[in-house]
């Protein structure tokens, strides 16, 4: 069995095509949401039961966050509706809410430090793309919502 390792985290590659197909088909929140959640028990060997995925209108500099305490991740559906107003690729609109929602699942995980938790979405990102580059659709999103007015 082949395996993907980057910076310490490792991935067979069969589940990492496995994800990336998961993830470009996914077709609602919930299944990005699941994604997210294999993600992390596969690369880190940890999940939460019982966490709950809400959308609420928020401010559009805020993507998600998660109350700390709560089994909430709260997803700011302004923001993913301004990126789906911004680009007809779904493929980038769930790039966008997978690098929120595993953001947040991981200070949900009891992963506090913002730079930590920066760095681990980094790591399983490059673990996880391997060559498939799912940064790339995100920025494309970002820069597309530069470039037109919100919706």
């Amino acid at each position: 069995m082949a395996i993907v390792r980057r910076k310490g985290i490792a991935m067979d590659i069969a589940s990492v095509e496995r994800y990336r197909s998961r993830l470009e088909k996914a077709s609602s929140y919930g299944e990005v949401w699941e994604v997210v959640k294999d993600t992390v028990a596969s690369s880190l060997n940890q999940r939460r039961a019982g966490m709950m995925l809400f959308l609420d209108d928020l401010p559009i500099q805020l993507g998600a966050y998660h109350p700390i305490g709560t089994n909430n991740i709260i997803l700011n559906r302004v923001l993913v509706q301004a990126i789906e107003a911004s680009t007809q690729s779904k493929r980038v609109v769930n790039a966008l809410i997978y690098n929120l929602l595993l953001h947040e699942y991981l200070h949900a995980l009891g992963h506090f430090s913002e730079l930590k938790v920066r760095r681990l979405v980094y790591q399983l990102l490059e673990s996880v793309s391997a060559k498939i580059m799912w940064r790339l659709p995100l920025q494309e999103a970002v820069h597309g919502l530069c470039l037109k007015e919100y919706p």
